[in-house]
């Protein structure tokens, strides 16, 4: 676990559990065992990404597709300050599908203070037992 994030901090993925007990496990190089579980620890990734930037990008890219991923140093720059996420729905993406998809909105201040949300249909793909994310549909008044 990114040794600056307080474990008993509510998890900003939404499920109501502690970081601790929810995405840590995965920041930290457990496998998820479902697509959701992938997209919610990506998100909670980026909303604690100024905390500790360089393992949270570390895992961001890890668990991009290859033929998809940016490079690593992008994904330590500065983002929006993320805060709240939404899940839509789900398509496939469980623990014996090979792939998946997952619908979600997320809301976000950008670096004025000004509120936006981003709409994504994420498609995930499972490889050597481990989730990926693909790529997405993006909408929304932030994209």
């Amino acid at each position: 676990m990114p040794a600056t994030i307080d474990p008993s901090q509510r998890c900003p993925c939404g499920t109501g559990d502690s970081y601790g007990e929810c995405c840590a496990r995965f920041h930290s190089g457990g496998a998820a065992p479902t697509a959701e579980a992938l997209m919610r620890s990506r998100y909670s990734a980026y909303a604690l990404l100024d905390r500790d930037p360089a393992p949270l990008a570390r895992y961001l890219h890890r668990t991009w597709d290859a033929a998809e991923r940016p490079p690593l140093a992008g994904l330590m720059e500065p983002g929006p300050e993320w805060g709240r996420l939404t899940i839509v729905g789900t398509t496939a993406g469980g623990p014996f599908d090979d792939a998946g998809t997952v619908e979600f909105v997320a809301q976000f201040r950008d670096g004025s203070g000004a509120r936006h949300r981003m709409h994504e249909v994420s498609r995930f793909r499972r490889e050597g037992g481990r989730w990926l994310y693909v790529t997405g549909d993006v909408s929304g008044d932030g994209d």
